[in-house]
C-alpha cells in the first residue's frame, strides 16, 4: 500500500467510512499482535492491548500527518500500551475470581510462603471480601471504581455516581475506617487500608 493509499483511508476513517476503518484494521492487525504478543500478557490482555491501540487510533486520526509514519505510531502506542498495563498489573490484587497464586504472591517481595502461611492469607481474604460484600452497594460501587484499572479519575467517578467530586475522598476514608472497623472487629489487622 502507498503512503497515498494510506492517507486516502486515513481521511476516509476519519471521516466515518467504516470499509477504510476496515482496511486499515486488516492491513495492520498482524503488525499490532506481533507487538503486544511480546509481552506475553495472555490471551485477554493481549486483545485488550489490541483494542486499546486501535482506540488510540480513533481518537488521534486527525493528527496523523504522515501516513507512512501510521505502523511505527501503531508499535510505539501499542508498545507503550503493554508497558502501562504491566505497570499497572504489578500493583493488582483482585477482589473476585482471583486466582490462589496471586494470592500466596500477595506479601512481601520474593518472599515464598510455607503452607501456613498461605492458608492464613487466604483466610484473611475471604475475610476481606465478605467484610467488602457487607458495605452497602454504593460504596462497594466506589470503591470499585476507585480500584478500577486502569483508574478512573474522580471526575469519571462523579459522573457514574452523581456525586459531587469533593465527597469522594472523604467517602472513601469512611469506607474504609467502617472496612478497617469490621476486620479489626474479627481480629484481622495484617491488611492496610487506606
Amino acid at each position: 500500500m502507498t503512503p497515498d493509499d494510506v492517507a486516502e483511508l486515513l481521511d476516509r476513517a476519519a471521516d466515518g467510512d467504516a470499509a477504510a476503518w476496515n482496511t486499515i484494521v486488516e492491513d495492520y492487525s498482524v503488525l499490532l499482535r506481533s507487538v503486544v504478543r511480546g509481552f506475553r500478557l495472555g490471551e485477554a490482555r493481549s486483545a485488550d492491548a489490541v483494542q486499546l491501540t486501535w482506540l488510540r487510533l480513533i481518537q488521534n486520526l486527525d493528527r496523523i500527518r504522515d501516513p507512512r509514519s501510521l505502523a511505527g505510531w501503531l508499535r510505539i502506542t501499542a508498545y507503550r500500551i503493554c508497558v502501562n498495563m504491566i505497570r499497572e498489573s504489578a500493583h493488582e490484587l483482585p477482589v473476585d475470581g482471583y486466582e490462589d497464586r496471586t494470592v500466596l504472591r500477595y506479601g512481601s517481595a520474593g518472599s515464598e510462603a510455607g503452607p501456613e502461611e498461605s492458608l492464613l492469607r487466604r483466610e484473611r481474604v475471604t475475610l476481606v471480601r465478605r467484610a467488602v460484600g457487607r458495605l452497602p452497594e454504593r460504596h462497594r460501587e466506589l470503591l470499585t471504581m476507585l480500584l478500577a484499572s486502569p483508574p478512573l479519575s474522580y471526575g469519571e467517578i462523579s459522573d457514574r455516581l452523581g456525586i459531587p467530586i469533593g465527597s469522594i475522598g472523604p467517602t472513601r476514608a469512611r469506607i474504609l475506617q467502617r472496612l478497617r472497623m469490621d476486620l479489626e472487629s474479627q481480629d484481622v489487622r495484617d491488611f492496610a487500608l487506606g
